[in-house]
Parts: structure tokens; sequence; C-alpha cells
């Protein structure tokens, strides 16, 4: 099996629950080298929510069919990223030490902040793709596909975070397996997301059946890169000055808050076109 090969396979199977049969070492070098193809994997379950979406909107209605997709969303991470998020909800909110924050994100139970900042979360996701549904007045147009920039930059900035900041636990935990990752690597991914941008906002500039599109194009080349830039270091920098670093929960976390924020956006660029 080629490098590149191994790589691409090593990120669908950390990242999700996607049927990829092949027999991967989990050595930090096979993971370092797969952080290129994290917004490719960002990507696929886009494609597969988006797509099933567009099924659904021909005989549900906008509320279970959101959470229909929010439930495939999930799922097809496996719930990697919610349960960082609950995690780091569960530290962060305690406004404890940061050696007993810490301590808390080790522990595999879910306290009271995980469970609201989870539910919070879900209902917030599961009202958006219900926005973006009857934006679209009840079918799912060309439009709706902006969705699938929402897990390709929020898993490119997991791979920014790696590089960016240092990790809290220094050689433990499943962040130190990302320890030393290089900056080649960081941008590679990153031109990774933004091919993928292109794609997918050219193919929709070329197939879209209004005038307006050219303001849903422009923000989804250029604005929800940066919004999710943005977002993430801010809130990145807050964790690692709490926690000494970041964590692999808090890529999670990360993760979790970008896909929120994007989604929030792309509602934003449907309400105005």
């Amino acid at each position: 099996m080629s490098k590149m090969i191994q790589a691409a396979a090593a990120a669908f199977q950390f990242l999700s629950r996607l049927p990829v049969r092949r027999e991967i070492p989990f050595t930090p070098e096979v993971q370092q080298r797969s952080v290129v193809f994290y917004p490719w994997v960002g990507a696929v379950i886009g494609l597969i929510v988006v797509g099933l979406g567009t099924g659904l909107s021909f005989v549900l209605p906008s509320f279970p069919a959101a959470v229909i997709l929010l439930i495939v969303w999930v799922a097809l991470t496996g719930g990697l990223h919610l349960d960082g998020w609950m995690d780091s909800a569960d530290a962060l909110l305690s406004h404890r030490s940061r050696e007993r924050m810490l301590e808390i994100m080790k522990d595999s139970r879910v306290g009271a902040m995980g469970v609201m900042a989870c539910m919070l979360l879900l209902l917030l996701k599961a009202a958006l793709i219900m926005s973006v549904w009857d934006l679209s007045e009840g079918a799912w147009k060309q439009e709706a596909w902006l969705l699938v920039l929402a897990p390709v930059w929020s898993r490119w900035f997991m791979v920014h975070a790696m590089y960016r900041w240092p990790m809290a636990r220094g050689s433990e935990g499943l962040a130190a397996l990302f320890h030393g990752l290089t900056a080649g690597r960081r941008r590679l991914a990153g031109s990774m997301a933004a091919l993928l941008t292109v794609v997918i906002i050219g193919l929709q500039w070329v197939m879209a059946d209004t005038a307006d599109y050219w303001l849903l194009g422009i923000g989804g080349l250029f604005f929800i890169p940066f919004i999710s830039w943005a977002i993430g270091t801010v809130t990145a920098e807050r964790m690692s000055q709490r926690l000494g670093g970041l964590t692999g929960d808090t890529y999670g976390a990360l993760n979790e808050l970008i896909e929120a924020v994007v989604l929030i956006f792309v509602v934003l660029l449907l309400k105005l076109t």
C-alpha cells in the first residue's frame, strides 16, 4: 500500500465510521501524514448528508428531515467530535484549576455541563439544517450544497490547531500522536480544503438558477474560510490559555463549534439571496 493511500485510509478510519477495511498502523508517522486528507473526510460526510437531504426533501417535512440528517451526520463520525465537545464543556465550564480541568476531560463520565452543551448544540444544528430547507422553499436547491463546506473547513481547522498550539498534556493523550506536525502538511491540508471549496462553489455556480448566486459564491469562497479561521483562532487561544495547550477533546470541540458557525453563516447567506 502506498503511503498516500495509507494516509487517506487512516484519515477516514480515524475521523469517520465509513467502511474503510484496511489494516493501518496507528502510529504518529501515519497519523501525521493522514491530516492532509482531513478536509476530504469532511467533504465526503457533507456530500452524504446533503445528498440524503435532497432525497428526503421529496417525502418529508423540514423538521423530521432535519433531525434525520443530523442523526446521520453524527453517526458518520461515530460521535467522536461530539464527545470532545461534551468533555470540553464539562472541563472549561467548571471554573476549576488547570490540573482539575484536564482530569475532568479524561473522565469517561459526562457531567451536567456536557449534557446541556450537547443538547443545545444539536438543537441549534437541527434548527439551522431546517432553516436551509425552508429557505430553499421546501426543496434543496443547488445553494444548499454550501453545507458541505462546514465539515470541510472544521476539519481543516483541527489540522491548523494541531500545528499552531501546544499539547496540553505533552506526550500523553491522543493529541500526542500529532506532536511535531509540520507546516508543510498543514499547508497541504489547507490547499485540499481550498480546492474542494473551489470545486463545490464552481459546480454550483454553473448549475445555479438565480442571478443572486454570486453572493453565495463569494461568501463560500472567501468568508467561510475566514470565519472558520477567525472563530476557531479566538476559541482555541482561549482554550490554550486556560489549559496550557490543546487536547484531543478540544480539537473535537473546535470542529463542532466551527461546523455550527459555518451553518449559521450559510443560513444568513440564503436569507440575503
